[in-house]
């Protein structure tokens, strides 16, 4: 995979306590103070303190959410944490009301010791940033805390449709990338030779079967990507009809196979609005269940895309599903318009939802660049590397542009 550096901004914060403290060595910044992780709040049991002009903040609370393990020695009063990536191992380790840090074995001095907190280690932000290669920075109008995680490599996985091939360079930059070249028809028919989901004409030497080969060759899985809606009642004819069924599952396993492609990427939306919900959730359950058995009998991954738990479509079994497929993608997106960005709160839960009825390994943020921009992307794979995600989906290429890439090159390994 193609690599760029690290984000590694690591400032010190000095909230020029003097002044604000009046006089006190110690006092609750919470209420005063927000701390912002990948530019969405992150919750404390106990609210950041102020000691002597340092923010000191609950040292797990942010460790795990940046993936950080946390171990604590009762009877030494000692917090260690623990972080592994491709820059190597770092282990810290910290003593209650002492100055002195060990990191990787050395002597570190802190700036205020490290103090308990109804049962909650605090420790100064300023150097946990710098040893753990966060980056914070401090808005004096707002008291506000920014803290940016640092790049993360997760697993990437991209989409290539009609009007992509402007971005084609990308796709080697991708894990896994699902071509939309597939669907189904009015008539509840598996076809290659739809409106918007179809076969592309070869363009000269370039033809749907070298950008597969291709892609296969750099590294990057092709997965075959089968769309459709429902507007016309074209998935409720397949669920209901099992010989039709049966057709549809054998034409997508095929024309994955005679293709070169290595997967399935299955997108059918619309289920689930009205009707029967349990009835469309067993209808849908027992269809992937029969592609995951003849897609695995062919060697090929099965990953299927799905509504959000927290929008309107609710024919999507997110347990029994996981069980079927190799991976599930969260589609987080057009909650409100595809004109502006996502709403993080509304993203933020559908994760929550999800990780009640999924393990995380299995489970991809879903994210639209069409909604997104470049001061907004990373706020949604923050939440993917905050709840420690399986990676990210991205919708999609011939959308992203340069400026978008350039940011989302700081929070992931592209």
């Amino acid at each position: 995979m193609k690599r760029f550096g690290k984000l590694l901004l690591c400032f010190a914060i000095s909230l020029g306590g003097a002044a604000a403290l009046q006089g006190n060595s110690t006092q609750a910044a919470g209420g005063g103070v927000s701390i912002l992780l990948d530019g969405y709040p992150l919750p404390f049991l106990v609210d950041p303190v102020v000691m002597s002009g340092t923010t000191m903040v609950p040292f797990r609370a942010i460790s795990e959410a940046l993936g950080i393990k946390v171990e604590w020695n009762q009877a030494a009063k000692k917090i260690t944490a623990t972080k592994s990536d491709a820059a190597g191992a770092k282990t810290v380790i910290l003593t209650l009301g002492n100055k002195n840090a060990a990191v990787n074995g050395a002597a570190v001095k802190l700036a205020v010791a490290p103090q308990s907190v109804r049962d909650n280690t605090m420790i100064p932000l300023s150097f946990f940033s710098g040893q753990f290669g966060a980056g914070v920075s401090w808005d004096q109008s707002t008291k506000t805390v920014s803290i940016i995680s640092p790049q993360k490599d997760i697993y990437t996985l991209g989409f290539y449709a009609l009007g992509a091939y402007g971005e084609v360079s990308r796709i080697p930059s991708f894990n896994a990338m699902a071509f939309g070249w597939s669907g189904i028809d009015r008539s509840g028919q598996f076809t290659t030779t739809g409106t918007d989901f179809k076969w592309p004409q070869p363009a000269g030497d370039v033809t749907p079967e070298s950008l597969v080969l291709n892609a296969a060759a750099g590294g990057t899985a092709p997965y075959l990507m089968v769309f459709s809606g429902d507007k016309e009642l074209e998935l409720t004819k397949n669920m209901e009809d099992m010989q039709l069924q049966e057709q549809t599952i054998t034409g997508i396993v095929d024309t994955a196979t005679k293709n070169g492609f290595q997967g399935i990427a299955l997108d059918l939306e619309g289920l689930g609005l009205t009707g029967d919900k349990e009835k469309v959730q067993s209808e849908y359950n027992a269809f992937v269940k029969s592609l995951s058995l003849k897609a695995r009998a062919n060697s090929l991954k099965l990953t299927v895309i799905l509504h959000p738990l927290n929008s309107s479509y609710k024919g999507y079994d997110y347990k029994t599903l996981g069980g079927f497929a190799d991976d599930l993608v969260i589609m987080a997106y057009a909650y409100e318009n595809e004109t502006g960005p996502e709403p993080l709160n509304k993203v933020d839960e559908s994760i929550r939802l999800a990780l009640q009825q999924v393990s995380k390994d299995k489970l991809l943020l879903g994210i639209s660049v069409h909604s997104e921009n470049e001061s907004s992307v990373n706020s949604k794979i923050g939440l993917a590397k905050r709840y420690d995600l399986k990676g990210i989906a991205i919708w999609r290429l011939g959308l992203i542009g340069q400026p978008v890439w350039s940011e989302m090159s700081k929070s992931v390994e592209l």
